[in-house]
């Protein structure tokens, strides 16, 4: 991966990529026990594109000041994350199957001070975009042209602090800023819109300042487009509203809560695993 330029992927590559980060993300969850399978497998389809060809960065030098940053709030689904890294250089692929082991940097939660290039120890849920909104800031102070990703969940959004830093980025102009919504519709407690809704969001945004592209988010054409858009400089912070499935690529996983936070065995592991691979 160029420190300078990703890699210009297309559609089938990223279509072909993904299948095999799915399987990743399956086997590794099965092999800790424990971890959260729907919404890693909901947001690894925007991670591949971000990292295969829209964010600066560079696994040999994670530290690299002018790299773009990314900010996973939605701490919990770092599985996907974790496959991305290793697909792109940041550490061993085998080293997945150290996932909550003691004493392994991949632990459940990022951790900024176990693993070269995670930005934010996330988890504790609705604090990743006043990060984020930190970091853009920095940048427009020192004049630096890095830019700052931050993606959360949806039954995150209901946290008050979230809506203090979507009505500041506005305000302070940061159009280096992306916020990535993972809109699956499915939290720990049941459903979204059961539970506490956050629709109509793209209304809301709007209302605030920021500019919007509501998108499949597993559409891969889409998916770029809305990023591409959000890197243009207009003044104002950029929202990307991607409606996802739950547990997408898995038939039984889809749209199903149980999925949240539960492991595989190795039977249900195996049947996902195939359905994966012959899609």
């Amino acid at each position: 991966m160029s420190n300078m330029a990703a890699v210009q992927n297309g559609v089938a590559e990223f279509k072909q990529t993904t299948k095999q980060l799915r399987v990743d993300i399956i086997r590794m969850i099965e092999a800790a026990g424990s971890g959260h399978p729907g919404g890693s497998l909901s947001v690894i389809d925007i991670l591949t594109v971000l990292y295969l060809k829209f964010l600066r960065h560079d696994p040999k030098r994670p530290d690299w000041p002018e790299r773009d940053r990314l900010v996973l709030s939605k701490g919990h689904a770092c599985p996907a994350l974790y496959a991305v890294m290793a697909h792109t250089g940041y550490f061993p692929k085998e080293n997945l199957m150290t996932l909550r082991k003691l004493g392994s940097p991949l632990q459940g939660h990022p951790d900024r001070l176990r693993l070269p290039g995670i930005e934010f120890s996330s988890g504790s849920l609705g604090q990743g975009l006043s990060v984020g909104l930190g970091m853009a800031m920095a940048a427009k102070l020192d004049k630096s042209g890095f830019k700052t990703y931050v993606i959360l969940g949806d039954g995150e959004i209901q946290e008050g602090q979230c809506w203090e830093a979507l009505m500041a980025a506005p305000k302070f102009k940061l159009d280096n800023l992306t916020m990535i919504l993972d809109h699956n519709n499915g939290q720990i407690d049941g459903h979204v819109d059961e539970v506490l809704p956050i629709d109509p969001m793209e209304d809301k945004l709007k209302s605030f300042g920021w500019e919007v592209s509501t998108i499949d988010g597993h559409d891969f054409a889409q998916i770029e487009n809305a990023l591409s858009q959000a890197q243009k400089a207009g003044g104002v912070p950029h929202a990307i509203i991607a409606k996802t499935v739950k547990g997408k690529g898995v038939s039984f996983m889809e749209n199903a809560i149980a999925w949240h936070g539960k492991a595989p065995n190795k039977e249900e592991a195996d049947r996902a695993v195939e359905e994966i691979l012959n899609a």
